[in-house]
């Protein structure tokens, strides 16, 4: 047993070693060839198109972001930050991480439901850098709606700890919330993927060795209560900061008693007496420096980086054409889409870019490139997803998850599923079903990472081999002029049974109801309201696609720098 042990310290510490030793070495050189694809005057009218809609969009999003950074509105900041003299949750992002250029997720969500817009969705998540380190952090603004809990809130919280469990990141809860909305409890409280998978994902990243640290900076009611007391770290700030399962209310209505919020459950108690809490601080400044200082202590050792490094990396592999050019080359509509490559050319290093298969398959570009020096397989639709297209993209998929190489999916799918009009169109649809099953399940199973950016439509069964919300990939993003729907808006028509031409009245039915159809789809497939719902990640510019890229990249590949992932014997989380 002692050998066995010793035998197995002996192993971890070789892998260590290989694993330092691997950081300190480069990766392979790569020529990769240049995409050189300026715009030509053929291109001109369709490019101008797509830039006046991209205005469009670009407007829409602005809007939306103006709405969203007001939060409940100025009567509630007024309260939050007067009357309660609490910090809003900008403020307090700003004390926790080293710089405000973090990855905010699902900005929209919570906009344009049917029980009212709830801004941020009452929460706000993303990825930051503390001392260094990325870490999730979910923080709830209690100037919306009092920091109540919508069914939107739960589904926000829940995809952000996915994200900390998929790529292993330390998550970081700040608390200040009024519990469940009860009107709408039916949808929060009783199935699998609501309220309570919170504490059930919090006992699995435990058992996962990732790290969690809570800060309770306002009310922590109910089952609220659980966050930080299911964490490993908690630190609460004095006076603003309670947690019970009951409050002061319930107390009285069912003993009679009297007693403060302070008395029955705040930072001095639960530091003092009941030990829920493993820092008791004065005010919100010094809780934050104790989050800093307690990330300080993970068992993490991140790669060196000298500033002439960093700068190289940011300066010297820039796209030959500027980014701004997206603009022009994000589609209003499927038929207002340029070859794919010039979008690949103006978000990969040097506009470099390996293609794989150029002569097979053209309807789907395949190959590798690099974004801010991360090698990367891209997959992206250049046309419909036909067979010999999903055979390539099965095969490249494969190729990639054989190499350990991160996917990216550049989506725009054909609006509608191609007609079937004769016998041989059926088999080559039989076919290419086929194709796209193998594909799929290619997809499915790539244990490697994978980013989607959906840069024009999200449509059909394509969408799933291209890897969709439903396949799980670590980060899904829209561009504002991307539509989402099974079938793009003017296509309605594909979908129901043609009508004989002697039937005046199905025919006059049947052209209604593919009229109202295309209305409903033209409403429902817009960006924001796949966002609203949190069918994707977050609505991102053309222009910082780069840039989010880079991020998700670091992120991804911080996981490596754990020094330890796996423990022998399960440990005492809290007494």
């Amino acid at each position: 047993m002692v050998y066995t042990r010793l035998a197995l310290q002996h192993q971890r510490c070789l892998v260590r070693h290989i694993n330092s030793a691997a950081r300190k070495r480069r990766s392979l050189p790569s020529a990769f060839p240049v995409l050189d694809l300026p715009l030509q005057a053929i291109h001109q009218h369709v490019y101008e198109a797509n830039h006046r809609n991209s205005k469009t969009c670009h407007n829409k999003y602005i809007e939306l972001n103006k709405k969203v950074t007001k939060g409940g509105g100025d009567n509630a900041i007024a309260r939050h930050t007067q009357r309660n003299r609490k910090l809003l949750v900008q403020d307090r992002l700003r004390l926790l991480l080293d710089d405000e250029d973090f990855i905010e997720l699902s900005r929209f969500a919570g906009l344009g439901l049917p029980y009212g817009d709830i801004p941020s969705a009452g929460c706000l998540t993303g990825i930051g850098r503390i001392n260094g380190l990325w870490c999730v952090f979910i923080a709830n603004d209690a100037t919306v709606k009092g920091g109540t809990a919508y069914p939107i809130t739960v589904k926000k919280q829940l995809r952000a700890q996915e994200v900390a469990i998929q790529n292993r990141l330390p998550c970081v809860y700040l608390v200040d919330s009024g519990g469940a909305f009860l009107p709408l409890q039916s949808e929060i409280f009783p199935d699998k993927n609501q309220g309570g998978r919170t504490f059930y994902n919090e006992a699995i990243m435990s058992a996962m060795k990732i790290p969690q640290v809570s800060v309770v900076c306002g009310s922590c009611t109910a089952g609220g209560a659980y966050i930080p007391t299911m964490a490993e770290e908690a630190v609460m700030v004095h006076r603003i900061g309670t947690m019970f399962l009951g409050g002061p209310p319930l107390v009285k209505a069912a003993t009679g008693e009297e007693v403060t919020p302070e008395d029955l459950g705040g930072a001095r108690l639960h530091a003092e007496v009941s030990g829920c809490v493993d820092h008791f601080a004065w005010e919100e400044k010094e809780a934050f420096e104790y989050t800093r200082n307690i990330i300080s202590t993970l068992n993490f050792t991140l790669p060196e980086e000298n500033e002439n490094e960093e700068n190289m990396r940011n300066e010297e592999e820039r796209p030959l054409y500027s980014s701004d050019e997206l603009l022009g080359l994000a589609p209003r509509s499927y038929n207002y889409s340029l070859d794919v490559k010039m979008v690949i050319s103006r978000l990969t290093d040097g506009s470099r870019f390996q293609e794989f298969k150029g002569c097979f398959g053209t309807t789907l570009i395949t190959g590798f490139a690099k974004i801010y020096g991360h090698l990367i397989g891209i997959v992206a639709n250049n046309g419909e997803l036909s067979y010999q297209a999903a055979l390539k993209g099965s095969h490249f998929v494969q190729l990639c998850d054989q190499r350990d190489v991160p996917l990216l999916f550049l989506q725009n799918t054909a609006p509608s599923a191609a007609l079937t009009l004769s016998v041989p169109q059926a088999e080559i649809h039989s076919n290419r079903i086929k194709a796209q099953g193998s594909m799929m399940s290619a997809v499915a199973c790539a244990s490697v990472p994978k980013i989607t950016v959906v840069i024009g439509g999200c449509h059909g069964a394509d969408s799933y081999a291209m890897c969709g919300r439903s396949f799980d990939p670590n980060f899904l993003f829209l561009w504002p002029n991307a539509r989402v729907s099974m079938t793009a808006a003017g296509h309605a028509g594909s979908l129901l049974h043609p009508n004989s031409e002697h039937q005046q009245d199905d025919k006059e039915m049947a052209n209604k109801m593919e009229h109202n159809l295309n209305k409903k789809f033209e409403e429902e497939s817009s960006a924001f309201f796949s966002s609203g719902r949190l069918w994707d990640d977050g609505v991102i510019l053309p222009q910082d696609t780069r840039r989010v890229l880079r991020d998700c990249l670091d992120i991804i590949k911080q996981q490596q720098y754990q020094l330890s992932t796996e423990k022998l014997q399960s440990v005492l989380l809290r007494i």
